[in-house]
């Protein structure tokens, strides 16, 4: 079957007011510049509703196909993007997960950062024991193996990151971390994104159209929402529903795992929550697109304008000459596909 999704999720855009700023602070992720290119305000207008030229550059992460970084700087950006606060909460929101050597190596950075006058936000590195977080059972301290995650979240003016460090397992196709790199990290593993809906089926167009595959559809009750109570700013007693969308080829084994995941979040359409979708759109400064491949974009491109997407771009070269498209989900993201 043809016009599906391939592979993980490709790359994040990232609107930055300086790209060799932006490139030396991802550098010690990890990540190393591949190639540049740049759009004048016509044809930047034209593949990304944005007028404006725009020059990018794409960071490479060891020989990871995915989970990669597209800085774009615009000449006049629509805004500042999602900004700080104290968590990911809010609609629109997106944010990069990375796997890591040493939480607390990252933190020992983060916490020079803010002693130095930098801006950014910051949550310590939390315990998720993997069988509370299940509901399967509690380990015992001082008895049993604690197997599970330490996850921290660092925001930054144009930033959004999460990494974890693994404790008591392995998932050796679920990132690979750049030892050489300063903050020891992999490729980011996984994107986020949150709504507030209360329809169960407005994740559907991303395994109905888009092919991938939905690999955990459940909720979450507040008492098993353990470091997301802080990371999504939770309520006390909210829970959240999750809808996790991944590479086509992964598999549930912790061997069969890959990375480049989607991480859908959805809270009740009465959460209070702020609603940021219009700066987290191609344009902004931040964290503000995702791009997927696909192994037949005209035929992708068909699928997509017979659904329920709006904003359908035609089929064009992106800055670095591959055949593109945008488009708004149902969920209101902004999105783009190159083929693969």
């Amino acid at each position: 079957m043809t016009g599906r999704c391939v592979g993980g999720l490709h790359e994040v855009c990232v609107g930055v007011p300086d790209l060799e700023v932006a490139a030396a602070d991802f550098a010690a992720y990890g990540c190393h510049p591949a190639e540049s290119g740049a759009l004048d305000a016509a044809s930047a207008r034209a593949l990304y509703g944005v007028d404006s030229a725009v020059r990018s550059l794409r960071l490479s992460h060891q020989q990871s196909d995915h989970g990669l970084v597209r800085l774009m700087q615009w000449d006049r950006p629509l805004n500042d993007g999602l900004g700080l606060g104290d968590n990911l909460r809010c609609v629109g929101s997106r944010w990069g997960v990375r796997v890591t050597a040493s939480a607390f190596n990252i933190l020992n950075h983060a916490e020079r950062a803010r002693q130095t006058g930098s801006p950014l936000s910051l949550i310590e590195p939390l315990l998720a024991v993997i069988g509370e977080v299940s509901g399967t059972g509690a380990a015992r301290p001082f008895r049993d193996p604690v197997v599970g995650v330490r996850e921290m979240v660092i925001l930054q003016p144009h930033y959004r990151q999460v990494f974890f460090e693994r404790f008591g397992y392995e998932s050796p196709l679920y990132g690979q971390i750049d030892t050489s790199s300063l903050l020891r990290t992999s490729q980011h593993t996984h994107f986020g994104l949150m709504i507030a809906n209360d329809d169960p089926k407005i994740f559907d167009f991303y395994d109905d159209v888009l092919g991938l595959k939905r690999m955990l559809d459940d909720l979450t009750p507040y008492e098993n929402a353990t470091g997301s109570r802080r990371i999504f700013g939770l309520e006390p007693g909210e829970g959240f529903h999750m809808v996790d969308f991944d590479d086509p080829a992964s598999g549930h084994a912790l061997r069969e795992r890959r990375s480049g995941k989607l991480k859908c979040v959805r809270f009740a359409a009465s959460a209070k929550i702020e609603h940021k979708l219009d700066r987290s759109r191609a344009g902004c400064l931040g964290y503000s697109l995702y791009c997927w491949r696909v192994d037949d974009i005209d035929a992708m491109w068909k699928k997509i304008d017979s659904s329920d997407a709006s904003g359908l771009t035609p089929v064009q070269q992106d800055e670095f000459g591959r055949l593109s498209f945008t488009f708004f989900a149902p969920d209101g993201y902004h999105w783009m596909l190159l083929q693969a």
